[in-house]
């Protein structure tokens, strides 16, 4: 009796384990509806985005040495391509996937693509173009095949517009691997014309359509992550200070006092969105909505953008006058964040901050924009650039701060409703 008992239990115990491992590594995803307004950022999902820190850098990198329109506009597209496939891996994410080991490992297959994808991002303009263009049809293939997996199981009301979706990501991959056969202008305009349909159509998709996924709004956690990445544009700025700094032959008082003054413009920035728009979900569906997610591709391009801006800024901190593209670069790249600042507030709820407040936050940002961009018209020395730019978006947040103060708001401290998803 005692071992009939031994090999039921030996074959219970085995059961469960091919049980466990096919619920494990088997499980489908969530289907769209299924919110989990109660999940957090893994720390999965925080390592992912360490990846992105390693692209962005490298096309940074790129525009600091060629700061001009032609080395913006590679900038831009290659920013763009690199935002969207961001985008796809953290919405499948929060929208369908289960803390499960099916999930870490399409995140993980996904971040070796990415790691691949930096080694020719610094050249994807140039010589590198088609093998980055390979890279990314093959991610842009996972990332169709994961949402297809959705479509497969999804409730019938969401087919056409998932239908849609995965056509959109299928002519996303034959476009770019048609890319890696063109010369290199004919290769940016087809970078740029992905980068354009999609702004374009995810606009719409989340303005207008309610079967998109976001009809319920976005949850905490999705908010956390554009969070997340905007601190990894801002850490682009610390490494556009340090690598102006240690690139200059002769490291001199005026050469720090500029890299240190360039630093507080990322403070400002940090100061600026945080206590504008950290931890507070989006209250408003439709267009506005919309506009808080499309804001976000802007204004995260601009805090990189103006890393770049700073590595100039640093190698020429004894010049009498700024250089013409750098001045232009970090007074534009700071004017565009702030508006894409300004633009995502819009979406918040009425109780994000006291009445009249948000009313208040778009004149006070245009105000410091106007004056932003005077001064970069100007071309002081690049010591008065970076440390009037910082000024001014101190007083910019001051302005704000008083305001809050004065309505009996409280600082540091969203409306209880701004962090309700549910």
């Amino acid at each position: 009796m005692s071992i009939l008992a031994a090999v039921v239990e030996r074959e219970v115990a085995r059961e469960r384990v091919r049980s466990g491992l096919r619920r494990w590594f088997r499980s489908p995803p969530r289907r769209h509806g299924e919110v989990e307004y109660s999940r957090e950022v893994s720390f999965l999902e925080l390592f992912y985005d360490l990846v992105y820190v390693v692209l962005i850098g490298q096309v940074a990198h790129h525009l600091a040495g060629n700061v001009d329109w032609s080395g913006l506009l590679d900038f831009a597209v290659v920013f763009g391509l690199i935002w969207y496939a961001w985008l796809n891996g953290t919405l499948w994410h929060e929208l369908h996937s289960r803390e499960d080991g099916r999930s870490r490992n399409y995140i993980f297959m996904q971040m070796g693509l990415l790691a691949l994808l930096a080694v020719f991002a610094g050249e994807a303009t140039g010589d590198r173009g088609p093998s980055f263009a390979t890279v990314y049809a093959v991610l842009f293939v996972l990332f169709t095949w994961q949402w297809f997996l959705v479509h497969r199981i999804d409730d019938v009301r969401y087919r056409q517009t998932t239908t849609r979706y995965l056509a959109g990501m299928i002519s996303t991959v034959a476009v770019v691997v048609a890319s890696a056969f063109v010369g290199r202008e004919a290769r940016l305009w087809m970078w740029g014309v992905v980068v354009v349909v999609w702004s374009v159509w995810g606009f719409r998709l989340v303005a207008f359509d309610r079967t998109a996924g976001f009809g319920e709004g976005f949850t905490a956690s999705l908010i956390e992550r554009f969070g997340l990445f905007t601190i990894i544009v801002l850490g682009e700025v610390v490494v556009g200070v340090v690598q102006g700094i240690s690139d200059t032959e002769e490291l001199t008082p005026i050469t720090i006092a500029t890299g240190v003054g360039a630093l507080t413009i990322g403070y400002g920035l940090w100061w600026n969105y945080f206590d504008a728009l950290g931890r507070r979900v989006p209250g408003q569906q439709g267009p506005r909505l919309a506009g808080w997610l499309s804001a976000h591709l802007p204004l995260a391009m601009a805090i990189a953008a103006g890393g770049a801006a700073m590595v100039s800024l640093v190698e020429h901190a004894a010049d009498s006058r700024s250089p013409v593209g750098s001045s232009w670069l970090l007074a534009g790249s700071v004017s565009v964040a702030l508006l894409g600042i300004a633009i995502a507030s819009r979406a918040l709820p009425a109780d994000a901050f006291p009445n009249g407040m948000s009313e208040q936050i778009l004149p006070t940002y245009g105000v410091a924009i106007v004056a932003i961009l005077f001064i970069g018209a100007m071309r002081p020395a690049p010591i008065i650039l970076v440390v009037t730019t910082s000024l001014l978006l101190a007083l910019t947040w001051l302005r704000l701060f008083v305001l809050l103060l004065a309505k009996g708001g409280v600082p540091g401290a969203p409306a209880e409703g701004a962090v309700d998803a549910g």
